[in-house]
Order: structure tokens, then sequence, then C-alpha cells
């Protein structure tokens, strides 16, 4: 029974901190790119019953603690994509096509190289510059809102220095003390799980600027990291298996509003670690545990979506940009760490933060263009090598002599 309590806790854990850490981002995300409070919190709740299905079934499959989140970089990316041509439809056509796209990337390994070929320093650089807006909003939030904003910062920073994977749960909880405090009159909840459908459309704009953009993100910065961090905890993650089955999760999901569903990378280690079983053949009870719990969450979106609607928006989205900036920081990280494509992830950026939009087409795909033909235009040709030398002549044992040139090119390298 022990044996079993261990992972069962580290599954609960990771189940609250996942839903916790970013169901912020995701109302914003959904909000942002046109969705109503009703669709949002439908949103919400597909994800969340989306990815607890996912879970459980690979979990049990393939007996490995394969937990399965939300995208949350692909929320960041609906955020600052903003409305799309076409409105709340052309977003849910979006969703459908990303999962379609992932599906494929699941039975075409083309495909899946395809994706692996695009520069890392540019996808990173991309991947910062649609977090970067909300990642400020905690500073935006301290100069508007001060009272509220203030504890919710202090909160953060004292958590994250002696409890990290609680700093961002503990801001939201203050969060929602604020929110209490400081609301006139009782506040309506309703608890009951809705689920509204949208038949999806699809315009240009949409496909190009949020459907492309969405599927990078959430390949490189959820499905790829998410294999690196059980590799690094002696797991093989069946990719192929995870991306068809999160993918048919994603198109299945795209109507009631759910953006993305994938393996998790944040949250991924606190199902995989030794803290969820001493016996790595053990783990994957944690992570289906998580994907129960997850969607059991999901019954609460109704509430968790008006209470986002009580607080100030820029409140809710400093919460979501505590939630981002370790992401941020590893994409900035990754994207300047090579000298020879500093430059171009720069640019990348630039105009993905920029948050420009050219014939109805947000700022994360002209950033990767951007960034991209930099790269083709200051590409290096690669060095012509030097006729050879004429062989030094031999001495009397055979061997040739190094003269003091060739010494200096033997000692130098």
């Amino acid at each position: 029974m022990a044996g079993r309590l261990q992972p069962v806790l580290a599954g609960v854990v990771t189940a609250l901190v996942g839903f916790a850490s970013s169901f912020t981002v995701v109302l914003a995300g959904l909000r942002a790119v046109g969705a109503d409070p009703v669709q949002a919190a439908s949103g919400l709740l597909t994800l969340c019953v989306a990815s607890g299905c996912c879970a459980v079934w690979l979990g049990l499959r393939h007996r490995l603690p394969l937990a399965i989140a939300w995208s949350t970089p692909g929320a960041a990316l609906l955020v600052a994509t903003g409305p799309v041509p076409g409105g709340w439809p052309a977003a849910v056509g979006a969703f459908l096509l990303t999962g379609l796209l992932i599906i494929a990337a699941g039975l075409i390994p083309a495909l899946g190289r395809a994706v692996a070929a695009i520069p890392g320093p540019v996808a990173s650089a991309m991947l910062a510059g649609v977090l970067l807006p909300l990642c400020t909003a905690p500073v935006r939030a301290l100069v508007e809102v001060p009272r509220l904003a203030g504890p919710v910062v202090l909160v953060w920073l004292l958590l994250h220095r002696f409890a990290r994977r609680w700093a961002v749960p503990g801001a939201l909880a203050v969060a929602v003390m604020a929110i209490a405090l400081t609301t006139s009159g009782p506040a309506r909840l309703d608890l009951a799980p809705v689920v509204t459908l949208t038949a999806p459309a699809w315009t240009l704009p949409a496909v190009v600027g949020l459907a492309l953009p969405l599927f990078l993100v959430t390949m490189a910065a959820q499905n790829v990291p998410g294999t690196a961090v059980l590799a690094g905890y002696g797991y093989r993650a069946p990719l192929g298996s995870a991306l068809r089955v999160t993918g048919l999760a994603t198109a299945l999901g795209a109507s009631a509003g759910g953006h993305a569903v994938n393996l998790a990378a944040i949250t991924a280690a606190l199902a995989a670690g030794p803290d969820a079983h001493p016996d790595p053949d053990r783990r994957w009870i944690a992570s289906i545990t998580a994907g129960i719990g997850m969607a059991l969450l999901g019954l609460g979106a109704g509430a968790a979506t008006t209470l986002v609607l009580l607080s100030p928006p820029v409140l809710v989205e400093a919460v979501a940009g505590l939630a981002l900036l370790a992401a941020l920081a590893g994409a900035v990280s990754a994207a300047v760490a090579r000298p020879e494509t500093r430059e171009a992830a720069v640019v990348t950026f630039v105009v993905t933060a920029s948050g420009v939009s050219l014939l109805g087409i947000g700022g994360a795909f002209w950033g990767l263009v951007a960034g991209c033909l930099m790269l083709l235009l200051f590409r290096r040709r690669p060095a012509v090598a030097p006729p050879p030398a004429a062989a030094p002549p031999a001495d009397p044992d055979g061997r040739p002599e190094v003269g003091p040139d060739l010494a200096a090119s033997h000692r130098q390298g």
C-alpha cells in the first residue's frame, strides 16, 4: 500500500501544480483570439479532460510516466496573436489543423524531421518573443494595481526561493484572496461544467499566422523538451505514439475550444523523477493519477473563468507572466547561445515580440520568416582549403623535417 501511495501523491501534486500554474494563461489566450467567457470555460474543461484521457491511455499502454498537459507556450502564442480574421470560428479551425499536423508528425517521420530542421536558436527566439508580452505583465501590474499585485509578487518571490514548485500556485492563491477582498457584491460562480461547440472555419491568415506557429511552438517547446526530460530519467518516450494520441485529442477537442494537447515539459519531472517512486518501473502510476486529477480539476473550469472575469485583467496576466518567467529564461538562453546565429535569433525575437500583423498574419510567423532569411543572407561560406604545401625533405631516418612554421602550427593545434 505504501508503495502505491507515493506515486499517487506525486500524481496529485503534478495535476495541482500543472493546473494552477497556467490555467490563467489558457483563459487569457482563448479570450484573446475571440472566445467569450462560456467558450473559454469550455476550452479549459476540454483541455483538462483531453489531457487526462491521453495520460491514462498512454500510461496504461506503455507503462511509462508520460505526463500530458496543454500547450502553455501555445496559449501564450494566442495572447500574442490576438484576434484573427474570421473570429473565434477561424481560431477553432486553426486548433483543428494543429491537431491534424501533430497526428501527421506522428505518422510521417519526414514531417517530424522537417520541424527539427528549423534552426534551434530561431525557434527559441520565436518562443521568447511570444512569451515576452505576458512576462512583462507583473511589472505593469505593480504600477497599475500595486495593492493587489504587490502581495502576489512578494509571495511568488518567497516561495520561488524556498519551495519553487509551489511558487505560482501560491501566488495564484494570494491573487484569489485579493480578488475576494476587493470585489464588491457576491459573485455567482457557475460550477456546472459546460461544453460549447463551435463549427470551425478556415481563413488563410488564421492558418498561416496561428495554426502553423501553434504547431511549431507545441512541437519545439513541449513535445521535444518533454521527451528530453523523460530521457534524463532513463525513459525512452514513444514519441510517435504520443504524437498520434495527443494530436487526435487536439483535433477532437478543437470545436469545444481546446487549442493543443501535448507531452508535458514543465511538470514532466514531477511524475518521472525519483520523488514519484524509488522504482522507475512504478512511476507510471503518478502520470495516470495526474491525468485523472487533471480531468477532475477541469470540472471547476466555470469557477476558474468566473474568477478571472472578476479580477483586473492585468492581475491575471501578472500571474500568467510569473508562471512563464522560467520558460522565457530558457528560451532566451537557447536563442543567443551560439554566436554565429545570435543576430538572426535577435531579429526573430524583435519581430515576434513587436506584435506586428501583416496581411492579417501575426508576428510569430513573420519573426520566424525574418530569422530564417537572416540565416540565409549571412550564412558563412565554407573556407576554401589552401593548396597543399610541398612535402618537407626527409631526414636520414625517413621522417620529414619539421620547419619552424609547421612546428608552430602543431603547437597551436
